[in-house]
């Protein structure tokens, strides 16, 4: 019974999470979704790239079902699962993670909490694991990168939440109000040096 109740519990997260990720592209430009908005690249459509991999990788090879989808060898990995280039639409990308969801979520509801996996990246003695184990690391991974496109959409038009439906009309003047209070306690704790 509380693997029933783990097992959804972890799903119906790993769904908001993806959920949110998506929606975080929803009224962007072509170039908006795609063009770096951090030293290193990060970008919203890359985002969502990866982390259909890193589903696709850990729902598929990790329990001997492999993706339908065409994944280089994750030896091989070069980065370029973190953007999209310009021969990719964003209609495919976002059409490769819906389909990385169905064949995640047969695996999520085939297999039990305890069932074996090996995942060949991991070292020693870690490579032997389970799907309780793998859930709450792909949890982690979609979580983390749905809070990395909450900050980069809110750089590009203020734009923050979880879900559209809890979305609220933006009050610049209460936001700016808001960031110069927190800019005055920072330079109040450490004042700038002339």
């Amino acid at each position: 019974m509380i693997d029933e109740f783990a097992k959804d519990n972890l799903h119906g997260r790993l769904w908001r999470d993806r959920k949110a990720l998506l929606w975080k592209l929803d009224g962007l430009s072509e170039y908006d979704a795609r063009r770096p908005l951090t030293a290193t690249g990060t970008n919203l459509l890359g985002l969502v790239k990866h982390v259909a991999t890193v589903e696709a990788r850990y729902f598929g090879e990790v329990f001997d079902r492999p993706s339908p989808e065409p994944l280089p060898r994750w030896q091989d990995s070069n980065g370029s699962d973190l953007w999209a280039t310009e021969d990719e639409t964003r209609d495919q990308i976002i059409g490769f993670y819906r389909r990385t969801w169905q064949h995640s979520d047969a695996t999520i509801n085939e297999l039990p909490l305890d069932a074996p996996g090996h995942v060949p990246w991991w070292p020693e003695p870690y490579a032997d694991t389970n799907l309780f184990a793998i859930l709450v690391h792909v949890l982690g991974e979609s979580n983390r990168h749905a809070g990395h496109a909450d900050i980069l959409r809110e750089s590009l038009d203020g734009r923050t939440g979880l879900r559209a439906e809890h979305e609220k009309q933006i009050d610049e003047e209460a936001r700016a109000a808001y960031c110069a209070k927190i800019e005055q306690a920072a330079r109040s704790a450490a004042p700038i040096k002339a």
